[in-house]
């Protein structure tokens, strides 16, 4: 690993998966594992905290407002195809990072304003994944104040904290798409005069095949590539490292 200096880091972030590529498998493993497993366990841990502090306790009583990963790790989204499109990056040198976790149940009958409180529980994923995404930024601009000879420690910090920033702004910016199941198509529905919200839940069914179809023509870069380059300027800014 060598440690580029923040002068660059926005050229860095625009071409993170280039940097990727050039580690060893083991250490693209190291340097993700971590900003992996809080992005997605600290995501879903927000949606369930919110939800109780509005009034549904369902996801407390089932023990998953907790930041332990076991009870968040979905066997495919968690480890499975996290592992497989890290391995693909290494081979191919291209790819990109994803994941997911066991949604956070929630009983929106018990919440006090049932349609304004959903609107604010979906919004707290997105909302946690920006938070750890300046976090990790904030590692990262430790790691450039550490010397020289601490480069062992340095080096894994400062890309681990890209690491972080980026694939917590991936999902924030993913989630935040208005299509149900995502959080922002719940905010949407929340958010719309009735009947259109409803036109809008109909889609929910469909939603994983229109985003599997956009992923695969290419569509869905398009879409969420602008405010994603967006975020990271603003997140390598609130930090210093632009």
């Amino acid at each position: 690993m060598h440690r580029r200096g923040p002068d660059i880091l926005a050229l860095m972030l625009e071409n993170i998966i280039g940097i990727l590529s050039n580690l060893s498998l083991p250490q693209l493993v190291i340097i993700s594992i971590l900003p992996v497993l809080f992005a997605i366990t600290v995501h879903e841990v927000a949606h369930g905290w919110i939800a109780k502090y509005l009034g549904d306790p369902t996801a407390q009583r089932l023990g998953r407002v907790t930041l332990n990963p076991i009870k968040h790790i979905d066997p495919l989204g968690t480890v499975l195809v996290p592992a497989v499109l890290l391995l693909i990056i290494a081979i191919t040198k291209s790819g990109f990072l994803f994941g997911w976790a066991k949604p956070v149940p929630v009983t929106w009958e018990n919440l006090r304003h049932p349609k304004r409180d959903m609107v604010i529980v979906a919004a707290a994923g997105p909302a946690a994944n920006l938070l750890m995404a300046v976090l990790w930024g904030m590692l990262a601009k430790m790691a450039t104040f550490l010397p020289p000879s601490l480069s062992v420690l340095s080096e894994p910090m400062f890309f681990m904290g890209l690491v972080g920033i980026l694939i917590n702004v991936l999902l924030m910016v993913f989630n935040l798409l208005p299509l149900p199941p995502l959080d922002g198509g719940r905010v949407a529905v929340g958010l719309l005069p009735s009947r259109l919200a409803w036109h809008l839940s109909r889609v929910e069914p469909f939603g994983f095949m229109i985003l599997l179809t956009l992923m695969i023509t290419g569509f869905l870069w398009v879409i969420i590539g602008p405010p994603i380059r967006f975020s990271l300027k603003l997140v390598t800014a609130i930090v210093g490292l632009s």
